[in-house]
């Protein structure tokens, strides 16, 4: 008796947009710009989330040593890079080869040790693994079954552990800012990287994390100054861009 494969949720065409944008993950003014813009912003949080939850102090040089963190969807690395260099062992996941391919290459040349595996999240889950921390940045929307894929990020993280989970909010001033700013004016993107239709409120997505046996602590919107250029974070403004956390209790 054969042995039927674990369901994934991954939608190869959304895959197959970022493996055509692969080699431009580290050009700051390339089709990732406003990941480059946004990455500060994120850090932020997840450090500060991450340290609350295990009592780290983030002043110290690896305040996250000792704790396992599995990056789902991390595309080249932007995150999980400054995670190592915070101290975390860190597992990059993604179903995109060139994805994996440009990560490994640059966390090479920056000396960093970072686990980078093409491979999905149902993937690891079927295969026992646990972490610490997980971070699902930017990648629920593309995802085929959102509500499945939450699933399996809970699978994944450690009794004790949290998910944080970041996404777009369907909104008008999403539709506006994600798709008619970064895609059609400012061209940041290019065209039909998002689809509206497949973003999620914050209360969906928090359903879906409680569905899934995990308890929401925080959710948090992630803002951009058009005035300013720059990005903040907001617990009041959750219109556009905006992340949660939820832990899984042991």
């Amino acid at each position: 008796m054969t042995e039927r494969p674990a369901p994934s949720s991954i939608d190869p065409a959304e895959v197959a947009k970022f493996q055509a944008m692969a080699r431009e993950w580290w050009d700051p003014q390339g089709k990732f710009k406003p990941l480059h813009m946004l990455n500060p912003t994120r850090l932020d949080y997840v450090a500060a989330q991450i340290a609350a939850q295990f009592g780290r102090d983030r002043t110290e040089a690896q305040p996250f040593r000792d704790l396992t963190l599995l990056d789902i969807g991390c595309g080249g690395g932007l995150m999980a890079e400054p995670m190592a260099r915070l101290g975390a062992t860190v597992t990059g996941a993604d179903a995109a080869e060139g994805n994996i391919a440009i990560a490994r290459l640059h966390a090479e040349e920056q000396g960093l040790a970072i686990d980078y595996r093409a491979t999905t999240a149902e993937a690891l889950a079927a295969d026992g693994h646990r972490f610490d921390v997980v971070m699902a940045l930017e990648i629920v929307e593309h995802v085929a079954d959102p509500a499945q894929f939450i699933a399996t990020c809970r699978d994944l993280v450690a009794p004790g552990g949290m998910l944080i989970a970041s996404t777009l909010n369907r909104t008008a001033r999403s539709f506006a800012a994600a798709i008619v700013g970064a895609e059609w004016i400012m061209r940041w993107l290019p065209k039909g990287t998002h689809d509206w239709r497949r973003f999620i409120t914050p209360d969906e997505l928090a359903q879906m994390a409680e569905a899934a046996g995990l308890r929401v602590v925080d959710r948090c919107g992630m803002v951009f100054n058009p005035l300013g250029w720059s990005w903040s974070l907001s617990h009041r403004d959750l219109s556009v861009n905006y992340v949660l956390t939820a832990l899984r209790d042991g």
